[in-house]
């Protein structure tokens, strides 16, 4: 094999002394990639390698894409529904909110700012059935401007919650409930009237107008909206707002919005943002993001070795090879550099299969989870634990680079020691091998 190697290169010009990484180096690297029959050993080793570099890369790329999708779901659902800012009052309730959120609006960088009535309540149907809910009372005219809830009705309309004569309610908490639209909805609340008594609590039904579906189990599942001003009346705060949510346009800039929020107030404000409300589950999401990482790279590194133990075992049948090239000229570093590209080669390989087969699922991933789901019967990637309606994945282009270059340093340094090895054989030693 060498010598015929040799004398093509030779034919062709080009000598085993040649320049580093000629086509001599390239040629005999890739003839100790093809096996032959009594290789076979040595070549299924390789095939593992290939297979495990393929894997790894392309788990990785996948974990990494659906956890990034995960976050920006949830990020998305959760800020499109809860404003990124919420002011609160500190020297007394916001009575003049119409004048203040006009004001908080108008700051640059601020998209809208909605004043808010919430409570919780006990919701029930008059067919049997209750939940809890959060009621939260808006304006029509912002809850319009709301794209989140506003483009996601998926029964009945907003013109009875913009007459004030209805609430919208999500689709898994109707579900639970049996509720449709048109239904009425009867709202409990422990904070209502006071008597001698004492406090009573204020029952009162609403009708159905619409239907949201958020797409968080979660939120469709205990948020009901309610006209601003009915809210106001049935929490016993006429005339004012508990808070005003401002949504941003960019979240990252919370702190540089801060100061001018305060400004323009013109008053004593609490500010609290999506950052402090969420901490702890974006550090623990963050978390679990950085330990998977870490710890689907031991594929990739499982499979790395597996290109040491398949090189060292081709350095050893290929003594006799080595002894040939390096009578008839070759250089210690040529041999090296044949033995680290036949090594390298499986890397890259594998790197670039792995790449595709993780593009290809990521693109296709909620086909493949259906598609497990229904080979295993169950339902993978439920709502009601994860709370979102289908699987996400998001690639992340610097992160996919740092994968594939991860991969490559690893396959490469894999492939140094036997080449080395194999560049320390002088003909004797090597021809001893046989």
């Amino acid at each position: 094999m060498a010598e015929a190697a040799v004398d093509r290169s030779s034919k062709s010009g080009l000598g085993p002394a040649g320049k580093p990484f000629s086509t001599f180096e390239r040629l005999v690297a890739w003839r100790y990639l093809r096996a032959r029959r009594k290789e076979a050993f040595i070549s299924v080793i390789a095939g593992f390698s290939f297979v495990g570099i393929m894997l790894g890369v392309a788990t990785l790329i996948i974990v990494m894409a659906v956890m990034n999708g995960f976050r920006t779901e949830l990020v998305s659902r959760i800020l499109g529904i809860n404003g990124h800012m919420i002011v609160q009052p500190v020297d007394g309730p916001f009575t003049d909110y119409p004048v203040l959120s006009s004001k908080l609006a108008a700051v640059p960088g601020v998209k809208m700012a909605l004043p808010l009535v919430e409570g919780q309540v006990l919701a029930s149907a008059q067919a049997g059935g209750s939940t809890g809910a959060l009621v939260r009372g808006a304006r029509a005219e912002d809850l319009i401007k709301l794209k989140t809830v506003s483009d996601n009705i998926k029964s009945g309309d907003m013109v009875g919650y913009a007459s004030g004569d209805g609430v919208l309610i999500g689709t898994r908490m109707a579900d639970q409930l049996g509720l449709r639209v048109g239904d009425l909805i009867t709202l409990t609340s422990p904070d209502g009237d006071i008597t001698p008594m004492g406090v009573s609590p204020r029952i009162k039904s609403y009708k159905i107008s619409g239907l949201f579906e958020i797409g968080m189990s979660e939120y469709d599942s205990s948020i009901i909206f309610m006209p601003l001003e009915e809210a106001q009346l049935y929490f016993n705060a006429e005339g004012l707002v508990q808070s005003i949510e401002l949504f941003v346009d960019n979240p990252d800039d919370i702190d540089d919005l801060r100061p001018k929020v305060e400004e323009a107030a013109g008053r004593q404000i609490a500010i609290t943002d999506w950052r402090q409300r969420n901490q702890t589950f974006f550090s623990a999401l963050q978390v679990e993001r950085n330990v998977m990482f870490m710890i689907l790279t031991l594929i990739v590194l499982v499979a790395a070795l597996n290109i040491i133990s398949g090189l060292i075992m081709l350095v050893k049948d290929k003594g006799s090879d080595i002894a040939i090239l390096r009578t008839m000229g070759a250089s210690a570093g040529a041999i090296m550099r044949i033995f680290f590209m036949t090594g390298a080669a499986i890397g890259i390989v594998g790197t670039i299969a792995g790449v595709l087969l993780g593009v290809l699922v990521c693109v296709n991933i909620e086909s493949v989870r259906q598609f497990f789901s229904w080979i295993s019967g169950t339902v993978l990637f439920n709502p009601q634990v994860y709370f979102l309606s289908q699987l996400p994945a998001e690639m992340d282009l610097s992160e996919t680079i740092s994968i594939v270059v991860m991969a490559l340093t690893l396959s490469f340094i894999a492939t140094i020691f036997p080449a080395w090895r194999a560049s320390r054989l002088d003909p004797v030693q090597a021809l001893r091998y046989e």
